[in-house]
């Protein structure tokens, strides 16, 4: 069967995740960080490390097959690609920032000045929605440093933690659009059988990053209200203790629902909770 190609970030802020995310597959390739293309030895696919901005477009183009790269640079090549499963990491914010003595204070002071950056079309989209004619000048790179030279009146760039704005005398004004990473598929790939495949192995350990092993102790007349606690993938794993009248609950669970619940869970009787990672869930 012919392989696949997947193309992922060569490097930067999304390339160490896709690989361990890759890793976690199960895949087996190397060598990635000193070739532009790579093999799986396990699988039937091969893995091409480019620029993120080209990456849409060699998936639009039957370049390659699949892609995963930020959804902001999804939206500003425009590319004609499927989104196939949303990834959970590389989360950030595209905002419009200003300087910290700015004197705009309302979005419709942004008509009539400057803003630098990366996205001109995401940004031009956020403009004419909200009704403002603002002059973008587009800058590839160091963004965050034209309001300083004098090149714009504020900017428009991807934020993680806003520690490059501070450090360069800005602050956020205003959110134009959330972005993670997503898997990417040209047209036409539905029914291949290796892309069920590898989807089935991504959905499977994204699930158990959401979730944990949870295994507790209690007496079994307090049982009813515990296992109304915790479902489960189905229902949960009762077994008998060597102590009369004790058993033992094992249950998969949200990490999130965990902690809703923990305080419920020993009001209820449980003893001896023991949370565990989850290497993958299949369904």
């Amino acid at each position: 069967m012919k392989n696949l190609k997947i193309a992922i970030q060569k490097s930067g802020r999304l390339n160490e995740k896709s690989v361990q995310l890759l890793k976690n597959c199960g895949l087996d390739f190397e060598n990635y960080k000193s070739s532009l293309i790579t093999t799986v030895n396990n699988f039937n696919l091969e893995i091409l490390f480019l620029r993120d901005d080209d990456i849409p477009g060699y998936v639009a183009q039957g370049i390659a097959d699949l892609g995963i790269v930020g959804e902001n640079v999804i939206d500003e090549t425009q590319a004609k690609v499927n989104y196939l499963q949303r990834l959970g990491f590389g989360k950030c914010t595209l905002k419009i920032a200003i300087s910290k003595d700015s004197t705009i204070e309302t979005l419709q002071d942004l008509n009539g000045k400057s803003i630098a950056t990366s996205y001109p079309i995401i940004l031009q989209q956020f403009l004419e929605s909200n009704q403002i004619q603002a002059d973008i000048q587009e800058i590839s790179g160091s963004v965050e440093i034209a309001p300083g030279l004098g090149l714009s009146d504020a900017i428009c760039d991807i934020v993680s933690t806003g520690g490059t704005l501070k450090s360069n005398g800005l602050k956020p004004f205003a959110d134009v659009r959330n972005s993670e990473a997503i898997l990417i598929g040209r047209a036409g790939l539905e029914e291949n059988p290796i892309l069920g495949e590898l989807l089935q192995r991504v959905q499977s350990v994204l699930r158990a990053k959401e979730t944990k092993y949870v295994v507790l102790n209690v007496e079994k007349t307090n049982l009813p209200q515990i296992t109304e606690l915790l479902h489960g993938v189905k229902s949960p794993t009762v077994v008998p203790l060597a102590e009369e009248g004790w058993v033992a609950v094992h249950t998969v669970i949200t990490e999130d629902d965990f902690w809703d619940k923990i305080n419920t869970l020993k009001a209820a009787g449980a003893q001896g909770i023991v949370v565990m990672p989850i290497e993958k869930i299949i369904l």
